[in-house]
């Protein structure tokens, strides 16, 4: 399951699936940064999803270089099932509204892609808006797949690319999915056989900006998500033999930081998200979310208390900031 770096194959046709709601600031720059590719792009498509905005009017000013496609779903894989029914070629890259590519990321991939491949994924640069701080994102080293799905490094939206019959094969986008759309799009594809290779080019832009983005707006929501997906990925490696220590491992670790995020909704939550988690070996207090000191107090007084204390401290903290 290791991706391995393959021959070059060049000169394929490339759609981009832009699907928008409500992204007038941000739109027109996703727009051109999928028009300045350097690769053979066929086409744009902007599928707009009842945005009431002014998101066409961006959309329209760029002319017959764009494919607009209008509808009203409330969902973001609704709008890109649309864009890919509508896309030609051989290759689709889908692109958030609010993201943008740098001029050479699909040229950078289809350069470096073996034949047969049905995925090419690369690292993904994150910028946050707020801060101006840069980031590159990439999977762990020496890793494999099932492995970097667990720890949610395979792959976002916009750093993947994908061969449009082999996703058109396996259904493409789960229509109706909150959050979460990206990881169980891959998983689906890890399950359905589908080749993915790495290529260590980054040139796909996530913005971190709001927090009410899907991924961001409601974390219950995603954890529940995440858990229910974490387990359908451990099911499917226990039947296909392919479940070790190290997959139990990174999905425990995985586990414990949703357990510490949810306590800062909701504390009563948490606590039995743990115990739940916890009961089934599915819970490793280890990485960002549980440095030494946390640790520490967690192997003698359990989740419970610690995260008590640490939910105190925090409280500290923000009354200190909000007196001062």
């Amino acid at each position: 399951m290791k991706a391995q770096s393959q021959p070059p194959s060049t000169g394929q046709r490339v759609a981009v699936v832009i699907p928008c709601h409500n992204a007038e600031r941000w739109l027109g720059e996703a727009i051109q940064s999928a028009l300045d590719q350097t690769a053979n792009v066929v086409e744009v498509i902007v599928v707009d999803d009842g945005s009431s905005d002014g998101s066409l009017k961006v959309a329209e000013a760029f002319g017959s270089r764009v494919i607009l496609l209008r509808g009203a779903w409330g969902n973001g894989n609704c709008a890109r099932n649309h864009g890919l029914a509508a896309a030609t070629g051989e290759w689709v890259q889908f692109l958030d509204a609010d993201d943008f590519l740098i001029q050479d990321k699909i040229a950078g991939q289809l350069a470096a892609a073996s034949d047969g491949v049905d995925v090419i994924y690369s690292p993904l640069i994150v910028r946050n808006e707020t801060t101006g701080e840069e980031s590159v994102d990439r999977p762990t080293p020496d890793s494999d797949l099932a492995e970097q799905w667990l720890r949610w490094e395979l792959c976002q939206t916009g750093a993947a690319l994908w061969r449009i019959e082999s996703l058109r094969r396996m259904g493409g986008w789960k229509e109706g999915l909150p959050c979460c759309q990206d990881n169980e799009l891959t998983l689906r594809a890890l399950m359905n056989g589908l080749k993915f290779q790495y290529v260590d080019h980054p040139g796909a832009v996530y913005r971190i900006w709001s927090e009410e983005t899907v991924c961001r707006k409601d974390p219950r929501r995603v954890i529940r998500q995440k858990t229910q997906l974490i387990d359908e990925c451990l099911a499917w490696l226990k039947r296909t033999g392919e479940f070790d220590a190290r997959h139990r491992q990174i999905a425990g670790q995985a586990c414990f930081e949703m357990a510490r995020t949810l306590a800062r909704s909701s504390f009563r939550g948490a606590v039995i998200f743990h115990s739940d988690r916890k009961r089934i070996g599915l819970i490793r207090p280890d990485g960002p979310s549980a440095p030494l000191s946390y640790r520490f107090l967690y192997h003698i007084l359990g989740f419970l208390l610690t995260e008590s204390i640490a939910c105190l401290q925090r409280r500290s903290v923000k009354k200190l900031f909000n007196t001062r």
